[in-house]
This record gives structure tokens, sequence and C-alpha cells, in this order.
């Protein structure tokens, strides 16, 4: 950050009865979203934010360690605390939880097979809650992993928020590095719902599998630092050597 000043908006309407170290936290969100301290850079230490927020150093401190428990800040032991970013390794072990049997986990490579500029189609629309005359990109992907193709994706993005991506010819095969650097869209969740299914015809030609295999459909509903729902996915993965892995801690 440029200058460690700031305008000190704790005291807004509407805020003022939570905890203080609560309203910290949301202020640091939001400096965030208006990339006052961009992904992978040093925030000022506990001291420098404390004095600049008019709060006590433990206040800053409790705010930082709920920050760093949610992925949004991480801390380097001895260095400072930064701005977490979505890296290749980051990603694999919070986004994407589908495993080749007996094989350690790893990034599945993409091929897109279109990208184009849509109406959102009705199964879409409660995903971000808005009206029927939306916009969105619709993506299709094929992710591979043991070379081999395990995962059909359908993936959509609102196009007030990715406008950019008219006339885009390729995407990276991590989206959430892509979204945080290139339209300040830091994921900050991401919930799944899984369900057992069945090959389609479209399934077993993508896929190479039978129609009316086994396979797991993930949809994922995916929201911003800021609470905006940015991407509605459906994963549809093979699971005949393949499985949907969880590690709590």
């Amino acid at each position: 950050m440029k200058n460690n000043r700031f305008d000190n908006k704790l005291s807004q309407t509407g805020v003022v009865f939570q905890p203080l170290y609560t309203q910290v936290e949301n202020h640091v969100k939001q400096l965030i979203v208006e990339q006052r301290w961009k992904p992978g850079e040093m925030l000022p230490n506990e001291f420098q934010l404390a004095e600049e927020l008019g709060v006590s150093q433990g206040t800053v401190r409790k705010a930082l360690n709920g920050l760093t428990s949610a992925k949004i800040l991480s801390r380097r032991q001895g260095v400072g605390t930064f701005v977490s970013e979505h890296t290749n390794q980051d990603s694999l072990y919070r986004y994407y939880p589908i495993i080749c049997d007996g094989k350690a986990p790893e990034l599945p490579k993409a091929e897109l097979l279109s990208l184009e500029l849509i109406k959102v189609p009705k199964n879409v629309l409660a995903a971000f809650g808005t009206e029927g005359n939306m916009k969105v990109f619709e993506v299709f992907r094929r992710r591979i992993l043991n070379n081999e193709f395990c995962i059909f994706e359908k993936i959509y993005l609102p196009h007030t928020y990715f406008k950019a991506l008219e006339g885009t010819q390729e995407l990276p095969h991590t989206l959430y590095h892509f979204y945080q650097t290139q339209f300040n869209l830091t994921v900050q969740t991401t919930t799944d719902r899984i369900k057992a299914d069945i090959a389609t015809a479209e399934d077993a030609r993508l896929l190479g599998v039978k129609k009316g295999d086994a396979l797991l459909e993930v949809q994922r509903i995916v929201h911003s630092l800021d609470g905006k729902a940015i991407e509605f996915r459906i994963s549809r993965c093979r699971s005949d050597n393949y499985h949907y892995l969880v590690e709590s801690t």
C-alpha cells in the first residue's frame, strides 16, 4: 500500500453494534476489495494498523488472526502479514477435491471446448439470485487427470463481472488465480453439492465412459470476498477410478 493513511470507517452506522475486532476484520476486507493491498502484498504491521484505526494492538491482532484463519490473509513468521494469493498450491488443496485412486492429489489440466455469452439458463438463475435477463459466459471444459478425461465442466460467469472475457480463445487451467489477478475477484467461499448420477450420451462422448455408467455431479457456487456470487459450476465426474476427497482439521 503506497500510503499507510486511510479513512477510519469503524464508526459507520450499521456496524457500531459489532464487536470491535469484527469491525476491523470487515474494514480490512473492504480495503482489499478496493485494492489498497493487492494479492501477495504485505500489510502494515499491527502497531501501524492499530494507530491508523484508533484501536488497540490486541484488537488488530485478533482481527488479523480471524482473517488468517479464513485464508484471506497469510502470516510469514518473522516477516509480516500478506494478502493471500490463489496460487496453484493453494488451489490444489482448497478447490480440487477430485483425486485419482491410488495417486497423490494433483491439479487437473483443462481443455477449453467453448466459451460464449448467453442469456442465463433457467437452471442457473437461482445460483445468482437475479433477473432472468442476466447475461453470463458459459464455459465448457474437460479436465484431465492421469492422462485421461475425468471431468466435464459447465461454468457460468456473470457478464457484469467478467466483461473482458469477450473474444477470449483460451483460459488458464486454474481459474481462481485468474479471477483474482485479472478481475480483482478473490474467492472467499465455495459451496459444493454432490450427488450420484448416471452418464448421459454427452457424458459418454466427452469422458470416454458408457451411457448409464455411474458419475458424481458436483454443483458449486462461488462467492467473492465482498459476498458476490461470481461463479456457478456443474462438474460431471467419472467415478470408476476417481473419488471426492474431503479432509477436515
